[in-house]
Parts: C-alpha cells; sequence; structure tokens
C-alpha cells in the first residue's frame, strides 16, 4: 500500500498538479478548507500533510491554516505536517514551525525538493510509530526491561517462560553488555523464588584469596581478620537465586566446592566443620568459551555440564536487525524526559548510523551512547555528531568541484548559524532551504551550532 499524503490547499489547480505529480508514490488525499482537511484526516490519518495556510474565508491571512495546523496535530502529534507559505512570508514559517509544524515550503514549489522532504518525513513517522508501539507492547512485559522484536530474542524469552518455573540450572552465555544478568533476573523473576533474594556476584571482579569466603563464608577466627562469623553469598541466597557472572575465571579450588554444593547442596564455611543444608537456585553466566576452557584444563567438565542443564544463547546487538533503531528510540524516550529533554527525536543521520555501527559493547553501549547524546544536544534533533560514534566508511574520491562545493555551502551555513546566534529555523529562512535540509547539511559538511553567549 503507498502511504497517504493530504494535499490542503483552496486552489483546485494546484490540488490537481500535485495529485498528478505525487500520486505514482503516494496515495494523495485532497481537501481545499479546515473542515474538509480535519475530517478527511481524522478518518484516514495520513503521515505527512502539505499544508497551504492561505485557506478561506481568509485565503489572504495564515489564520486559518494555522488553526488547521493545530487541530490536526491535536488528532495525531506524530503527523508531519509540511506548510506553504508565500515568498517573503518568514514571519508567518517561523509562527508555523512554532505551531508545530515539522517544516516549510516556499512557493513555487520545488518538486525535487518536495519529493526529498516527503520521502523524509515517512521514514522518520515510520520510525517514531514504531517506538511508540514497541512501548506499548513493552507496558505489560514483566521480563525485568529486556526487550526486542526479533527472533532470536523471542526465542529467548519462551527459553525464558520455559525453565524460570522449574530449578534446573542455567547458564547464560553472551557477549559483554547482552544483557545476561538482566536475563538472571527475569527467570528468578518468573520463578516460585521470584519472593525470595536475588544475588549477584562477579567471578573475575574479586580476588581469589577472598573469593571463598565470599561464597560460601567463613568462622570466627577462621582467618586473620574473621572477627565475626560471615554468611556467604551462596548461603544469603538461600530461598532465592545466586546469579555467578563470569563463571568462567572462577579459580579451580573453587570449582570444585561449587560443584560439590551443585550435587549435595551444602555447604562448609571456610574454617568451619559442619555441613549446612542451603536451598539456593544457580545461575551462570559467561562470555568465554568454556569448552575451549574445557579442552585446556583450566574450567572443569563436570562443573560445565551441571551449570549447563539449559543454556540461553543472547545474541549481540549487531545480530538483532531492526532491534537496534527500536532500541535506541525507547532508550531517548526514557531517557529525555528524566534528564528533562522531553521531545527529543533522532534526526535520519543519527539512526543510519545507529544501524551501522557494530556496536562491541551490545545494549550497554548503546544505552550509554544515547544518553550522552540526550545530554550532550542542544536541539530538539539527536545527530549523528551528537552520538559521537566512529564511522569505518571507507573515503571518498577526491574531488576538487565536491570540495569546492562543500566549502562553499559550510561556510554560508556557519555565517547563517553566526548571524542568527543558532537559530536553525532562521538561519534556514535566510538560505531559503528547509530545515529538514539545513540540518542534512550540518550533518553533512560537520557544522555545529554556535556557542550563544549568556545574557547577563
Amino acid at each position: 500500500m503507498k502511504p497517504k499524503l493530504l494535499i490542503v490547499d483552496d486552489d483546485d489547480e494546484f490540488r490537481a498538479q500535485m495529485r498528478w505529480a505525487l500520486a505514482a508514490d503516494y496515495d494523495v488525499l485532497l481537501a481545499g478548507d479546515r473542515k474538509s482537511a480535519v475530517s478527511s484526516f481524522r478518518s484516514a490519518l495520513p503521515a505527512a500533510v502539505l499544508l497551504d495556510l492561505g485557506l478561506p474565508p481568509s485565503p489572504h491571512a495564515p489564520d486559518e491554516g494555522l488553526a488547521t495546523l493545530s487541530e490536526l496535530l491535536a488528532i495525531d502529534s506524530l503527523a508531519k505536517i509540511l506548510v506553504v507559505t508565500g515568498q517573503g512570508e518568514k514571519a508567518v514559517a517561523l509562527k508555523a514551525i512554532g505551531t508545530g509544524a515539522h517544516d516549510f515550503l516556499g512557493k513555487p514549489l520545488d518538486l525535487d525538493e518536495l519529493h526529498a522532504l516527503l520521502k523524509r518525513c515517512f521514514h522518520v513517522v515510520q520510525l517514531e510509530r514504531e517506538c511508540r508501539d514497541l512501548q506499548r507492547r513493552l507496558q505489560g512485559d514483566t521480563f525485568e526491561g529486556l526487550m526486542g522484536g526479533d527472533a532470536s530474542m523471542q526465542a529467548v524469552f519462551n527459553t525464558i517462560r520455559k525453565v524460570a518455573g522449574t530449578e534446573a540450572p542455567v547458564l547464560i552465555l553472551g557477549e559483554s553488555g547482552t544483557g545476561k544478568e538482566m536475563t538472571a533476573r527475569a527467570i528468578h523473576a518468573r520463578s516460585g523464588r521470584k519472593n525470595g533474594p536475588f544475588l549477584a556476584i562477579n567471578c573475575g571482579a574479586i580476588p581469589e584469596a577472598l573469593m571463598e569466603s565470599e561464597l560460601f563464608g567463613h568462622e570466627r577466627g577462621a582467618f586473620t581478620g574473621a572477627h565475626v562469623e560471615r554468611k556467604g553469598r551462596i548461603e544469603s541466597a538461600a530461598g532465592g537465586t545466586l546469579f555467578l557472572d563470569e563463571i568462567g575465571e572462577l579459580p579451580p579450588a573453587l570449582q570444585v566446592k561449587l560443584l560439590r554444593f551443585l550435587q549435595e547442596r551444602c555447604i562448609e564455611r571456610v574454617g568451619g566443620r559442619r555441613e549446612i543444608p542451603i536451598d539456593t537456585r544457580v545461575i551462570a553466566a559467561t562470555n568465554a568459551d568454556l569448552k575451549k576452557r574445557m579442552g585446556e584444563g583450566t574450567f572443569r567438565e563436570d562443573l560445565f555440564y551441571r551449570l549447563a542443564v539449559v543454556q540461553i544463547l543472547l545474541p549481540p546487538l549487531r545480530n538483532r536487525g531492526g532491534d537496534i533503531e527500536l532500541l535506541a528510540c525507547s532508550f531517548l524516550q526514557g531517557f529525555a524526559p528524566e534528564l528533562g529533554r522531553k521531545g527529543l527525536t533522532f534526526s535520519a543521520g543519527a539512526l543510519r548510523q545507529i544501524r551501522l555501527h557494530p556496536w562491541p559493547g551490545n545494549i550497554r553501549e548503546l544505552q550509554n551512547c544515547v544518553k550522552r547524546a540526550v545530554i550532550m544536544t542542544a536541539n530538539k534533533t539527536v545527530t549523528a555528531q551528537d552520538l559521537e560514534l566512529s564511522t569505518t566508511s571507507a573515503p571518498e574520491r577526491n574531488s576538487f568541484l565536491k570540495d569546492a562545493r562543500d566549502g562553499l555551502e559550510r561556510s554560508m551555513l556557519q555565517d547563517a548559524l553566526r548571524k542568527h546566534s543558532g537559530n536553525i529555523t532562521a538561519a534556514a529562512l535566510e538560505l531559503g532551504i528547509s530545515r529538514s535540509t539545513f540540518y542534512e547539511l550540518m550533518e553533512r559538511l560537520g557544522v555545529q551550532k554556535p556557542d550563544v553567549p549568556s545574557q547577563g
């Protein structure tokens, strides 16, 4: 199905021309006044609208067009309204942008510019609606913050549902930052132990000399400094779940002791002689190749098979397809209000970089990247520059003409921004281009907004 586009203009000939020019790509709807525009918009809910501000009964004033703009956005705030203004009507264009218009175009229309602008509008609307739908789908989810529509993540969720209600040991495999601890928490939350404690310990973050006491506890006087009896993590998690992250880093001697607990469900504290029965479920995780370590003799084969009754493999973010953009949008919608930047969106360039970046740090890297961008951006749109992601694309061939053109465009953008104290809309009007084109040029040419000195 073609995307729906509503054209609102009181000129019958103009509407006919626009339908002829755009019908190949869009399902074009037509309206000549506010009442018919609102009615058509409400029934069809087009993602984009081309709106002439001069509508009857006052075609020579913008008031009826601005009122139509407000009504349409009240029905669907995600719709992209492109207003059409006459030459020299900069104040009217600024007022329309302030009312909520996505962008503006001056008459006579440049069809190439209109086609490019509409293409970007429909792409942005699609992404925003996907993000909104994702948020709605996730509202009732109980996976402790886990999200994803990709088939690989749906398989993970199905495994969690099946294994959570059992006592089977689980080994979670995946690269750093893929959400191994969140997966363990999801299993605990869906289990019969959900009202018990959930404790986590990173086996690679604690010195070997302290690790035995940390896991199994110690008796008073067991070693220098052991002034009181102390429970270990296994004992403290009784009735609940103990999550052993980076299990591949557990020293060989403690692997033997952990295996004994998994087999007999009893522990002995350091310095103790009595066996203490413990009812704790163990979930382990690693980003290491345990089978390789088993071959090297650094990880016990019997412990591996005891821990890995059920294995859950978390996919790296780069293999999760459309989840990358949806996760980024979800993080943006979460961080923006939290940091006082409500209403932020991604630019087309930013989304392109998000798609292309390999994300070696996976979800954790994406989350931190989006949060930093929300803090650092000075605009209502998060750009590719705000993300500060390294690019791996091959350099273009040298072109003297292209270099000269880029240099001139860069200089003109910088001059317009300085003249208007960083106001993008005013600078775009100055150069006779749309805001979207201005933003796109800023991203491509590496132009930053100037620092505006505070007053007083």
